[in-house]
């Protein structure tokens, strides 16, 4: 009995088109985006966001917002807190809120529990600066004690920022995934956050360098003002708990920040990376890909 032989090109042709039928077929990712809280203008960002992300890839964003009555609202009535299953049945979780005086061990042990269990974590701006038990301006010197309880999520220590003033953000490792094809670029009137401490588990991707206007009281009761040029970490990714993957940037205080392109195109990364759903070239692995592709 003769074997019958296909010509290659229709081998290829029926591999690619099977690719495509699968593609197509995946299931988009889950994303729980949670803001609310103090100094931001979360009413716009959380939208920002959703349509930028949900643009530039297969994912479907859900919300969990609370909106700030008092303007400086450090303790966001969030309904996560004391629900350590909030994020059951999704992918990812994206930490964009502003909580710093949510200082309750218990409470942010129920926040930490889906990631310790392996859900991904995307941080923004904001969220660096939330969940904080202790002093934040002093580094951390112990793991598992409450004062490192977000910062061993994060991967790195912060405790504050200078003037609003442009940030240069240069990617200082082109080699990763996250950053392939992404190129340098200069913020609008922006928060550049301090490192106080770097993990060993993260890995830096980018720092922004931001010269910025500080006040300076003299001993004759006038003030003046002076430059400062400052340089940190602003973009980096970090192992949690062993094996969860978490992806933060610094970045993310003005809405022309949150809406820009190169903004929204490296928040992606970061998630599809946190997913493990990009590439080693850069690009959405199969199906992750904007509209499914």
């Amino acid at each position: 009995m003769k074997k019958l032989l296909l010509p290659a090109f229709l081998l290829v042709g029926s591999s690619l088109a099977l690719s495509s039928l699968q593609a197509a077929d995946t299931p988009p990712l889950k994303v729980l985006l949670i803001t609310g809280g103090c100094c931001h203008d979360y009413t716009k960002q959380k939208d920002i966001l959703k349509a930028g992300l949900e643009e530039r890839a297969n994912i479907v964003v859900t919300q969990i917002h609370v909106e700030t009555t008092k303007g400086f609202e450090t303790k966001p009535a969030l309904p996560i807190y004391g629900n350590p299953d909030y994020a059951k049945g999704y992918d990812v979780v994206v930490h964009d809120e502003c909580a710093a005086g949510i200082a309750d061990q218990a409470v942010i042990e129920g926040v930490l529990k889906p990631h310790r269990d392996g859900i991904p974590g995307v941080n923004l701006h904001c969220a660096m600066h939330s969940y904080r038990i202790g002093n934040p301006n002093e580094a951390t010197t112990e793991l598992g004690t409450p004062h490192s309880l977000w910062f061993e999520y994060l991967g790195l220590q912060s405790s504050g920022h200078g003037s609003q003033d442009p940030i240069a953000i240069s990617y200082i490792d082109k080699e990763s995934p996250i950053t392939k094809g992404l190129s340098d670029w200069t913020t609008g009137k922006e928060e550049l956050y301090n490192n106080i401490k770097i993990f060993e588990t993260a890995h830096p991707l980018a720092h922004g360098k931001q010269t910025g206007h500080v006040k300076k009281k003299n001993a004759d009761g006038t003030e003046t003002v002076e430059e400062k040029t400052n340089e940190f970490v602003d973009v980096w990714t970090n192992l949690y708990n062993g094996k969860t993957r978490v992806f933060s940037t610094t970045t993310g205080h003005n809405n022309d920040t949150v809406a820009e392109g190169k903004y929204l195109d490296l928040v992606t990364n970061g998630l599809l990376w946190a997913c493990d759903k990009l590439d080693a070239d850069g690009h959405p692995k199969a199906g992750y890909g904007p509209h499914g592709k």
